[in-house]
């Protein structure tokens, strides 16, 4: 299988979104979606290591379906944050970039294992 070294672009996401709400939250809305997006972000990061130890492309397109649908989750819930004011849109551009462009590449590593 071919190294993507897309390992520490999933983790440094993961770790991005924990470093973003280590701090308390004010409101019940602003802990339940933080809480729920931190859940989202460090699964896809770590499906994606699933994804690069799995054995056959069947396992490798289920695992990417799982990160995909976790990547779009997290996308979602920045969205939802950023428009409810939980959250300053100008903090989280960069890591909504990374949401989107994580996206993208699993995407087009899907189209391979389909």
């Amino acid at each position: 299988m071919k190294n993507y070294n897309l390992n520490n672009r999933f983790e440094d996401f993961a770790a991005s979104v924990v470093i973003l709400f280590n701090r308390p939250l004010k409101s019940f809305a602003a802990d339940y979606l933080a809480k729920q997006l931190i859940r989202s972000a460090c699964s896809a990061a770590l499906n994606f290591g699933e994804f690069e130890g799995a054995g056959s492309n069947k396992d490798k397109a289920n695992k990417l379906r799982i990160t995909l649908k976790e990547l779009r989750e997290s996308l979602r819930n920045f969205n939802i944050q950023v428009k409810a004011n939980l959250i300053d849109d100008n903090k989280v551009v960069a890591i909504q970039n990374e949401n989107d462009q994580l996206i993208r590449i699993v995407v087009t590593l899907l189209k391979k294992y389909n």
